[in-house]
């Protein structure tokens, strides 16, 4: 068995939009990284994500960044010692929709500690895009509420 999984979400707005609000840190701050993110989702850029509601910074390690199509990062894993890779696409669905994909992959181990992990991550994402999508569509901060 390989763990991994992919969520998604339909957000209604223009996929420059959509792109610009995980891309950019001032944006992304807004709605996810409530603690703040030290710089923008470029190639090759190493950038700190802290969340108000959860203790400790991140570092992502960005892959690659491709406007308006995709973003991949590596990040590391709580409970293994290597990283996980996160692929984050965009696809317009006519002019004011843009569906989102989120993947991420890298547990090398099936055992309990790896699946809780990928479970936990899962929930995150699927949390992130209903935060994206209230933030976008709303302007409103869902993490106040959610957490």
């Amino acid at each position: 068995m390989v763990l991994k999984f992919t969520v998604q979400a339909k957000i209604r707005k223009p996929i420059d939009e959509v792109f610009d609000a995980v891309y950019n840190p001032k944006k992304l701050s807004k709605y996810f990284t409530t603690g703040g993110s030290s710089g923008s989702l470029d190639e090759g850029n190493e950038v700190m994500w802290d969340f108000h509601d959860y203790p400790g910074s991140f570092p992502i390690y960005v892959i690659r960044s491709i406007k308006n199509q995709k973003i991949e990062f590596e990040w590391a894993s709580a409970v293994e010692t290597n990283r996980l890779r996160v692929e984050i696409t965009f696809e317009s669905i006519g002019e004011d929709s843009t569906l989102i994909k989120i993947s991420e992959s890298g547990w090398t181990s099936t055992d309990q500690a790896s699946l809780d992990e990928s479970y936990s991550n899962c929930q995150g994402w699927t949390q992130m895009l209903c935060s994206l999508k209230t933030y976008l569509e709303y302007d409103k901060n869902l993490r106040e509420f959610y957490y």
